[in-house]
């Protein structure tokens, strides 16, 4: 299995990881979303963000995501009147 990741790491551009990184960070784009956008499942992206980021901000987004509610489709409320397409949208214009 690693050397699948380490394959797929490898086929994507400094641009594509930076707009995974950017999607990940973004409290309202959903997993959902990410996968669609650029086909990395949440445990690829975890992956990703533990061998891009340093351990600290890892660290630091591991915490802030866990449990979040808006980066799951699933768990958001269904008053919650955002479009997550249009952000990963728009940071997918920023490289």
């Amino acid at each position: 299995m690693e050397a699948k990741f380490s394959e797929r790491l490898a086929s994507l551009s400094e641009g594509d990881i930076s707009v995974i990184i950017q999607m990940a960070w973004e409290d309202r784009t959903a997993f959902e979303t990410i996968r669609e956008r650029m086909g990395w499942s949440e445990a690829d992206v975890i992956r990703l963000m533990r061998h891009e980021l340093q351990p600290n901000s890892f660290r630091m987004w591991r915490k802030r995501m866990k449990g979040r509610t808006t980066k799951h489709r699933a768990l958001r409320s269904p008053d919650m009147k955002f479009d997550d397409h249009l952000i990963a949208d728009h940071r997918r214009g920023n490289c």
